[in-house]
């Protein structure tokens, strides 16, 4: 048996692995950077190298002739019509979900989210249309209490793609057929790539926050006239509570504004007293950072799963960034896949440890905790 292996990183370098001691000679490696793990795998055994001009598609000129079957492990690439035309048997590729359950990039998140009690991987045949291709195998597993999309891959989906798709192509190079079992598309669901943003915006003045109750009899524009003091003075809302009781307006909201716009807020606010309503303004210094460290202010949102909090604490002290101060909120419709989980941070990060550094170790954490997280520091004064 022949094979084209297209993939990349662990689970590509694996699957080489796995079906070279099985006997299959691959002809070709595909991958898309020539830096990456199963592109320096496939060198190191002397087997042709090919690197993706197109991160997305994957021609057929990157398919050998005389291929009996092209294997795709841990890929983003579509296989071309025009490549696939290029192996005897077309292409085979392993998704980590009980398709047509889960078709998408991020189905293990989606696993998670969704609230699967099992988990699963299927060997596909590759066609048109993402993860639509007929089942040439496919197995399932548990998945545990609190488990993260990191840890359900490596603890059980990875080996699991790996004996399927060694048990296919032992069994296509047998026979000279591949196994195939149409998807019902009545039980498809997506699992789209889970947007995760961070960001380090460096303020250029210090922060005050502005903390004002307001209370009176309930009517239209009470809020707008908040928002538009605020607005004068270029001051951020950063967080509410407020309440219709009895027929009174009831409310608390938390402004940071720049520190020599904060007394004239303060008075502005206070103004609002004419038009009916009892305010109390109260300005809050911003907490100065520690010795050797600045203050950031880390926001951050994403679906809902218990240990959120629990995660990031742990992640953020194994790093020596303390938090300063913590507000979360949970927001949603009433289901449980529409909730969404919301924090809001103070932390006083080392000045040892690069905007940069703390950007890469966030990004990591949002991947693993399927959040999105912004970031924006304070100056070391604040």
């Amino acid at each position: 048996m022949k094979c084209t292996l297209v993939g990349s990183r662990y689970f590509g370098a694996m699957v080489f692995d796995a079906l070279r001691k099985d006997g299959v000679e691959i002809v070709r490696v595909v991958a898309p950077e020539a830096d990456d793990r199963l592109a320096q795998a496939g060198r190191a055994a002397g087997v042709p190298v090919s690197i993706l001009e197109n991160p997305k598609l994957v021609p057929a000129g990157d398919v050998p002739e005389g291929t009996d079957l092209i294997v795709a492990a841990h890929t983003h690439a579509r296989v071309s019509n025009e490549a696939l035309a290029h192996s005897r048997l077309g292409g085979i590729g392993y998704h980590p979900s009980l398709l047509p359950r889960h078709r998408g990039i991020a189905a293990v998140e989606w696993t998670l989210l969704e609230g699967d009690p099992i988990a699963g991987g299927s060997v596909y045949h590759l066609a048109d249309g993402w993860d639509a291709g007929a089942i040439a195998a496919q197995d399932w597993c548990f998945v545990l209490k609190g488990e993260t999309a990191r840890e359900l891959w490596e603890r059980a989906l990875a080996p699991m793609g790996l004996r399927l798709l060694t048990q296919v192509v032992r069994q296509a190079a047998r026979d000279g057929v591949l196994p195939a079992q149409a998807q019902d598309a009545r039980f498809a669901t997506k699992a789209p790539m889970i947007r995760r943003q961070v960001s380090l915006t460096e303020a250029r003045s210090p922060l005050t926050s502005v903390v004002v109750t307001a209370i009176g009899a309930d009517r239209p524009g009470i809020v707008s006239q908040l928002a538009e003091r605020a607005r004068e003075f270029s001051a951020n809302w950063a967080g509410s509570r407020m309440a219709n009781l009895a027929g009174q307006f009831a409310g608390i909201v938390q402004f940071e504004v720049a520190a020599e716009n904060a007394e004239a807020l303060v008075t502005a606010l206070r103004g609002l007293e004419f038009s009916g309503l009892r305010v109390a303004a109260t300005k809050c210094e911003a907490k100065p950072a520690p010795p050797g460290a600045r203050m950031v202010k880390l926001e951050l949102a994403g679906p809902d799963r218990p240990g959120i909090v629990s995660d990031l604490s742990r992640n953020l002290a194994a790093r020596g960034v303390s938090i300063e101060d913590l507000h979360t909120e949970i927001v949603g419709n009433g289901q449980a896949s529409g909730h969404v989980f919301k924090v809001r941070a103070l932390l006083a990060v080392p000045d040892a440890i690069s905007s940069a550094a703390l950007q890469h170790d966030l990004e990591a954490l949002a991947a693993e905790m399927v959040v999105d997280i912004a970031l924006g520091e304070q100056s070391a004064n604040a």
